[in-house]
């Protein structure tokens, strides 16, 4: 006998800019207000519904670069993101293995698919928010016989002036690189290259620009 596939709510809320993450928890609150299939929910949908007005607000203030606001509007991110995933895994738990039931929460289900997504470059495949406001997290692509790589970055300037890289030496690209103490609000440009054994390094790729959060 084939087994029912568990369905799951799209969790990759990392990946996700401000305003998807307003967009999807709104579906979710409107969906849910009233929904007969759910019943007993872990998050109240009244508060669920304050913090994402609490999050858009910020999101809006958070446009005149204040350091301050920006760090704010990350700690309500998470709040909010919170909100989501308890919500999700009761769905997930509840909904039946029926895919109209688990539509009607307002969740996306995940992809069962593992095709990857493509490389944002030749040499990095992704760079994304990290967990805690100040941090990126950047995947890299291998590269055949390559021994060890180098990525470096720096905060983008607004007055024409040279970067000022920082340079990290990678022995592989198996595990992403957390990159932390960076500046909310800034946005940090990324180029990598790596080094085989014989030819020596490759030339940087292209920069990339990322905004931290």
């Amino acid at each position: 006998m084939s087994q029912t596939k568990t369905i799951k709510p799209y969790e990759a809320y990392g990946t996700e800019p401000d305003g998807t993450i307003v967009t999807t928890a709104t579906a979710v609150q409107t969906a849910l207000t009233g929904n007969s299939n759910y019943s007993n929910l872990p998050v109240d949908l009244a508060t669920l519904k304050t913090d994402i007005a609490t999050l858009s607000a910020l999101m809006a203030e958070a446009r005149d670069g204040s350091k301050k606001v920006i760090a704010e509007k990350a700690k309500q991110r998470e709040v909010v993101v919170k909100e989501l995933r308890l919500l999700g895994r009761y769905v997930e738990v509840t909904c039946k293995d029926d895919m109209a039931i688990f539509q009607s929460s307002g969740f996306r289900p995940a992809s069962t698919s593992r095709t990857k997504s493509p490389a944002l470059t030749q040499y990095i495949r992704s760079i994304n928010h990290g967990a805690h406001s100040g941090q990126i997290v950047i995947r890299l692509v291998a590269v055949p016989k390559a021994v060890s790589y180098e990525l470096h970055y720096a905060a983008e300037s607004n007055n024409g002036a040279a970067p000022a890289w920082t340079t990290l030496t990678l022995t592989g690209v198996r595990t992403p690189v957390t990159l932390s103490g960076l500046t909310p609000g800034t946005a940090y440009a990324f180029q990598t290259r790596s080094l085989a054994k014989a030819g020596g390094y490759t030339d940087w790729s292209d920069p990339v620009t990322f905004m931290c959060t």
